[in-house]
This record gives structure tokens, C-alpha cells and sequence, in this order.
């Protein structure tokens, strides 16, 4: 079902055109160590026009397209960051109109590249999330995402798009009586999204956000809000513990070489003695953690779901393989939203 013919990775191997790399950061970079492992010779960095000042990413000098256009002909551009915002997508669409644009995703966290050899080392576990998918538009992000992963190809991504409103009005459907529990809540955002699907009507609110500046914006946001409990917390399996890498902004997580103390606890602690209707998962790639330490709660309140699948490579098949184990009674649902690469794929989950 998910076999294909074009890697982008081999692909890229057998390239005689430029290849220009859109984006600098992180995604960059594991992009960029990718092709030198596969010995793959890059001509230039871009950035967008307004981006570009002069500045230098891996011994290259960030340029504009216009500027690249005049030292290279037919150059393949391919987009290695990420972004949400409707302006830059329909600008990275514009150039795909006259130039060959492809798009290596790369997982956020972990070394796992989705191509083809890992698709095919998979296919029994993708095989039966597919399966266990409940509605044909699941079925379709699940194809489409996991063919745009292996190609790179952008048409793949954006023919699956829909808006975070289908998924709350259509698959959620949130009452007024909604406990929440919100992970990885950030400065609010989350918060502020559950309320207008709510109407504002709520029974309790409790976040998490690890990071303690980021923690500092919930509570100026939330911090007054009746029947809500804001903790500078991050979620596992357990109560421990851990080390907490602080300076990636947003993309801040769980890791042994962070440099911050940051106490951890888990879904079942948090509820043992009271229930929650709805919660919000995207931490960062402890997702699967945050589920191993919810089996109980999931069991005994089957509360509304909504996890982010995007971190790991392995989160596509293996997430809702975990929440299935735990509770087979979830319908689950898949959805991917509008960014470029696929970093904001969500599973949802209802009895």
C-alpha cells in the first residue's frame, strides 16, 4: 500500500542539478548532515527575502532566491524548516510554480529518518493503524503523509490539508462540562483554543508547560482564571526527576543533556482521584510517555484525545498502536493541518 518508486533521499543521491537548501536551524541541519552522510553536495542556503541579511549557516552565506537564480540554473530548491503561517506556505507554493521544490521532512526529535527502507522495516505496524483508522479522511492523511514523507513531494502534503475546526466541531465536539487537562501548554495558546470551542464554559482547567520562562506567559495569560491549576511541570510516566534542555524556545524538551532540574509527573497521578473529559498531548516527543503514564485514567474516564504524531518518526505507527493496547474502545482519527513539513499531524481519539 505505501510502496513507492522515488525516495527523496536517493533521489537527491542521483542529482545532477543544484541543490539550494531552504531554511536554516536545526531542520537545516539534520537535512544537511543527512546529505553529506549520503555524500549529496549542496550549492547555496536561501532564506525568504525579508529573512536574508548577510548572515551565514554552515559556512554558506544565506541569500535570496533572486540573488541564487543568477549563479545557478533549473537549481532544485529543497525546504528544510518548518512553518505554520498561511504567507509563508503560499510563498514556498509560488516558487514551486517555477522551480523544482521538495521538502525533506525530518524527524524533530530522534535519528529515525522516514524513507523507504524504514517504511518497509514498518509496514506490519503502519498496516494495522491503517486499519484501525476510523473514517476515510484519516485513511488518506495516513497515505498521503507517509508518501509525502518517502518523496518529498509537496502535492502529497497539502491535498490532505484541513483546518483545526473540523477536527473540534466534527470529531471532539466539546461540551460545556469539559475538564481539560492541557500538556504542553505553552503561553495559553492551547487554553484560548479549547475556550472558543467551549464557548468559554469549562468545569476545570489544568496545564502543564515545562519551560519556566514560557511558564511565566501561562500564568500572566491563565493565571486569574477561575477553577484552573497552572503548573511548571512536564509530563512522563512517572514521578521523578529529569533534566530539561530550555533553550530551543517552543521546541524545548525533555533531555539528558539539558541543563535545568525539571520535576516530572504523570497523568495518573494528576487524576487519581478526580476525572478529566479532555486532553491535549504535545510535549515535545515524550508523547509516548505521557501515555504510558495515563493507562489507568484512559481506561477508567475514556477522556477526548488530542495528540500530536509528528515528533518521532516511529510516533505514526506506534502512538495510536499504544493507545489501542491501552483502551480499544478509541475511534481514532487522523488529521494534518496546514504546515510544511508534516509537524502538525494530530491524532484524535473518542469513544
Amino acid at each position: 500500500m505505501f510502496r513507492t518508486e522515488h525516495d527523496i533521499w536517493e533521489r537527491l543521491s542521483g542529482e545532477k542539478r543544484p541543490i539550494i537548501i531552504y531554511g536554516t536551524g536545526n531542520g537545516a541541519d539534520k537535512v544537511i548532515n543527512e546529505l553529506e552522510r549520503l555524500s549529496v553536495r549542496i550549492c547555496g542556503i536561501m532564506a525568504s527575502d525579508d529573512f536574508v541579511r548577510g548572515q551565514c549557516f554552515r559556512g554558506y552565506t544565506v541569500k535570496k532566491l533572486s540573488e541564487l537564480e543568477k549563479e545557478f540554473s533549473e537549481p532544485i530548491i529543497l525546504i528544510a524548516f518548518g512553518t505554520q503561517r498561511s504567507d509563508v506556505i503560499e510563498n514556498i507554493l509560488s516558487i514551486a510554480k517555477t522551480h523544482t521544490v521538495l521538502c525533506a521532512d525530518v524527524p524533530v526529535y530522534g535519528d529515525n529518518i522516514f524513507n523507504k527502507e524504514y517504511c518497509s522495516e514498518h509496514l506490519d505496524e503502519l498496516d494495522m493503524v491503517y486499519d484501525l483508522l476510523a473514517d476515510e479522511q484519516s485513511r488518506k492523511v495516513f497515505r498521503s503523509v507517509i508518501e509525502f514523507r518517502i518523496t518529498g513531494q509537496l502535492e502529497k502534503l497539502t491535498s490532505c490539508f484541513t483546518e483545526k475546526r473540523e477536527a473540534y466541531t466534527e470529531i471532539l465536539k466539546l461540551g460545556s462540562r469539559e475538564s481539560y487537562l492541557d500538556l504542553g501548554a505553552y503561553r495559553g495558546d492551547t487554553i484560548e483554543q479549547f475556550l472558543h470551542y467551549t464557548n468559554g464554559s469549562y468545569t476545570h482547567i489544568t496545564a502543564l508547560e515545562p519551560d519556566r520562562r514560557t511558564y511565566m506567559k501561562l500564568k500572566q495569560y491563565g493565571g486569574a482564571m477561575r477553577d484552573t491549576q497552572l503548573f511548571n511541570m512536564g509530563i512522563w510516566d512517572s514521578d521523578t526527576d529529569l533534566k530539561f534542555e530550555a533553550s530551543l524556545g517552543r521546541g524545548s524538551s525533555i533531555n539528558d543533556k539539558g541543563e535545568q532540574a525539571l520535576s516530572v509527573t504523570c497523568i495518573d497521578t494528576l487524576y487519581r482521584r478526580r476525572t478529566v473529559s479532555f486532553i491535549k498531548i504535545d510535549v515535545e516527543g515524550a508523547e509516548d510517555k505521557a501515555l504510558s503514564g495515563g493507562k489507568a485514567v484512559l481506561k477508567r474516564d475514556k477522556p477526548k484525545l488530542d495528540i500530536a504524531m509528528y515528533h518521532r518518526s516511529e510516533d505514526i505507527f506506534k502512538l495510536p498502536l499504544m493507545l489501542h493496547e491501552t483502551e480499544p474502545s478509541y475511534k481514532l482519527y487522523l488529521r494534518q493541518h496546514p504546515h510544511i513539513p508534516a509537524w502538525d499531524l494530530d491524532l484524535y481519539a473518542v469513544v
